[in-house]
């Protein structure tokens, strides 16, 4: 099902560097990740305001559905919103879109499933409360599917 931007309310720009290119021109597959992981840290900074003294987040799976290419020059923004949240894991949605002169067009799109993780610890934990509010009051309750 493809995405809907309107359904996101954070995005943040991402900076294509000449060492995220590949031999044929284009940013390599891999760089992806680094994309996403890029914004998802933004978004945890600036609008869920995560405490990480509370807990931490690790990647337990990432998806990426490559449509087009980005290319060194292009502009792009990455959209980002939670889709679903667990006890202690969270699916966040990444959206790159590159910016022309008719609009956004959307060139991958990828999914990461997160876990709320206890390093002391050495394991998972329930997603903290404040944090858990935040989410699902900042990506509109009615687009999370809540297992909980």
């Amino acid at each position: 099902m493809p995405e809907k931007l309107s359904d996101y309310t954070y995005k943040t720009p991402i900076a294509t560097r000449f060492s995220d290119i590949d031999a044929v021109g284009h940013v390599n597959n891999a760089i992806y990740l680094t994309y996403f992981e890029e914004a998802r840290l933004k978004y945890w900074r600036e609008a869920i305001h995560w405490d990480w003294s509370d807990a931490g987040v690790i990647v337990g799976r990432s998806e990426v559905n490559y449509l087009k290419p980005i290319m060194l020059h292009d502009q792009i923004v990455c959209y980002v919103r939670t889709t679903r949240i667990g006890d202690s894991s969270f699916d966040i949605m990444h959206v790159l879109v590159r910016l022309t002169e008719l609009g956004e067009e959307i060139c991958t799109t990828g999914k990461t499933v997160c876990i709320s993780y206890d390093y002391k610890a050495n394991k998972s934990v329930p997603i903290p409360h404040a944090e858990r509010t935040r989410m699902i009051e900042y990506d509109k309750p009615g687009l999370i599917l809540n297992t909980n």
